[in-house]
């Protein structure tokens, strides 16, 4: 499966808009599947709420790493293998954080550090293609009053920051990559396995 991505400089807000089937095509004019990734606001509009157990919160932030996956390869699309693979990318960034020291817990597609919510997520299909949304908070900063929250920004191991402007463009491309590695090991996998029967 071949997968392009695709990271924007320009700031924007992600107000789950994004989310729609072929956004990546109709921005960006790229074909198949992809992954685009940005920093900016988040700020969802009820009317683009996709969770129904997140009906009538709010789910907002100033400042955060947007990743909007989409894939065509399985048709029809199958909302499963879209949550398979949110989850894979939400432990894959993980395991990088634990790798720099950082200590984690993971609750379904949330990671928290230090019992404070870093990041959001979910998974949607369309008749054409199966689409991810996750984002990472880069600052404590206009997310909901009743929700502890941190950012990347803000975490410390041995008193020493870990991420700032300087290296995280190359945690997002860190991330993308083992994403899209893991996402082709498993497609060889399956082309060189011999079926049971």
């Amino acid at each position: 499966m071949s997968i392009t991505h695709k990271h924007v400089d320009e700031i924007f807000e992600y107000d789950g808009s994004q989310i729609n089937p072929s956004w990546a095509f109709q921005e960006f004019g790229i074909y198949g599947s992809s992954i685009v990734t940005w920093i900016g606001p988040v700020n969802i509009a009820p009317d683009n709420l996709k969770d129904f157990a997140d009906v009538g919160l709010e789910i907002k932030s100033s400042n955060m790493v947007n990743f909007i996956c989409e894939f065509f390869d399985q048709q029809p699309t199958n909302m499963r293998v879209a949550y398979l693979r949110q989850r894979l990318l939400v432990m894959i960034f993980r395991e990088i954080l634990t790798e720099k020291g950082i200590s984690t817990k993971r609750e379904g597609d949330d990671i928290f550090v230090d019992g404070r919510k870093l990041s959001i997520s979910i998974a949607s299909v369309s008749l054409s293609s199966a689409k991810i949304h996750f984002a990472l908070n880069l600052e404590d900063k206009g997310t909901p009053g009743d929700v502890e929250t941190i950012g990347l920004y803000d975490i410390k191991v041995n008193d020493s920051q870990i991420f700032d402007e300087d290296n995280v463009l190359d945690l997002i491309d860190e991330t993308v990559q083992r994403f899209i590695e893991e996402l082709e090991t498993i497609e060889n996998d399956i082309s060189k396995t011999k079926v049971l029967g």
